[in-house]
């Protein structure tokens, strides 16, 4: 059944490939351009303060040359006070207590998925689509709209779309979730799509690839303070907790230290009081290994936590990319739950999301307060 269908076209060849299939299915495609950031908003822009970053226009331009080779209208929205307010407000907060948050997750849920929503539905859009590569499943037995991993396992994108809910997934298409990156990469080239080649973006979705620090810089003064080891040691300099990640290895200054081996050193603790970071040798140091983490402001698809507690066994994500690990959940009603690990976790960080999942699908997640 033909539909009017409002796709986000990001400039990407996944956006791009999801247009044309939605095209050639028959429906009414409409194209949205999103921009979601106003680099001249920054503090002590000037006309050339983008550094060479900024690449919205450039994206913009390859969105309307694959509308016009698909055949599809493009309108270009800004939706770069939402973003602010809803995005970027809290991801500020979020660093500036020493947490490091995963700004994708509520650009998807508050931004893509809510206010780029309904600006389709004001245009008479039946439903919405986007390039990620995740599966949408109308359960007949619940009743009830689940989100599927996407079938190309190296590029789901199921974590970062975890926080959706029955109302968005409802109105919501992900054409390409069924097929391999290749596979689309070849679609793309074989109907001439200019951008078939194009790289995929890989930097946070309002810094772009810019240097992280420099960009944090603008917004979060810096306060420096002393890097411990694991023996009470200060053995170097942090720049400002809000600049360090647990789990982080490069970038920490640390040269040579007496009676200490040739070992890499990774970031173990930050301690927000004492404005300390703690920092430890070796990738499987006890410091960096968790069986328990808590979390906060749970988000479940259904509407609910998973029914199965205790003893029940179910995949987490405690960061992108990660392999599913088994754990056990317990779960409350007051938005919050505790996930136990069959084995120890790498590097659980306050701030990121853990994400739940039975088999392939998609059940929900909440923010990591604390790990233990």
């Amino acid at each position: 059944m033909s539909q009017r269908v409002v796709v986000g076209l990001s400039g990407g060849v996944d956006s791009a490939v999801t247009a044309w299939l939605l095209k050639r299915q028959g429906h009414e495609v409409v194209g949205i351009f999103m921009k979601n950031w106003e680099d001249d908003d920054r503090p002590g822009n000037s006309a050339n303060a983008d550094d060479g970053y900024c690449t919205s226009n450039i994206d913009f331009i390859d969105a309307a040359a694959v509308a016009d080779v698909i055949g599809i209208e493009l309108e270009h929205v800004n939706f770069s006070a939402d973003y602010k307010d809803r995005v970027f407000a809290e991801f500020l907060r979020e660093y500036q207590a020493g947490r490091t948050p995963n700004p994708d997750v509520l650009c998807n849920a508050e931004i893509k998925f809510k206010a780029f929503l309904d600006h389709a539905l004001r245009l008479g859009a039946e439903k919405i689509a986007t390039g990620h590569y995740a599966r949408v499943h109308r359960n007949e037995t619940t009743r009830q709209h689940e989100l599927l991993k996407g079938l190309d396992a190296s590029k789901d994108q199921s974590y970062f779309l975890h926080r959706l809910n029955q109302a968005q997934l409802s109105k919501t298409l992900f054409p390409i979730g069924e097929l391999h990156k290749t596979e689309v990469r070849r679609i793309a080239s074989e109907i001439g799509l200019p951008n078939a080649k194009k790289k995929d973006s890989t930097g946070i979705c309002f810094i772009g690839e810019r240097p992280f620090r420099d960009f944090l810089n603008r917004y979060i003064a810096k306060e420096v303070g002393p890097i411990k080891d694991d023996a009470g040691r200060t053995i170097a300099e942090h720049q400002g907790l809000s600049f360090y990640t647990l789990g982080q290895r490069q970038g920490l200054g640390i040269g040579g230290v007496k009676g200490r081996p040739e070992e890499p050193w990774f970031v173990a603790r930050k301690d927000i009081a004492s404005n300390t970071l703690w920092v430890v040798q070796g990738h499987d140091h006890p410091w960096l290994q968790s069986r328990t983490l808590q979390a906060d402001d749970a988000s479940w698809i259904a509407g609910a936590p998973p029914a199965r507690h205790g003893d029940s066994h179910y995949g987490a994500k405690t960061r992108y990319r990660q392999a599913d690990a088994a754990a056990c959940l317990q779960a409350d009603a007051d938005a919050a739950f505790q996930l136990d690990f069959d084995q120890p976790q790498w590097a659980v960080t306050p701030g990121q999301y853990a994400v739940l999942y039975d088999a392939q699908v998609c059940l929900g997640g909440g923010v990591i307060s604390h790990a233990r």
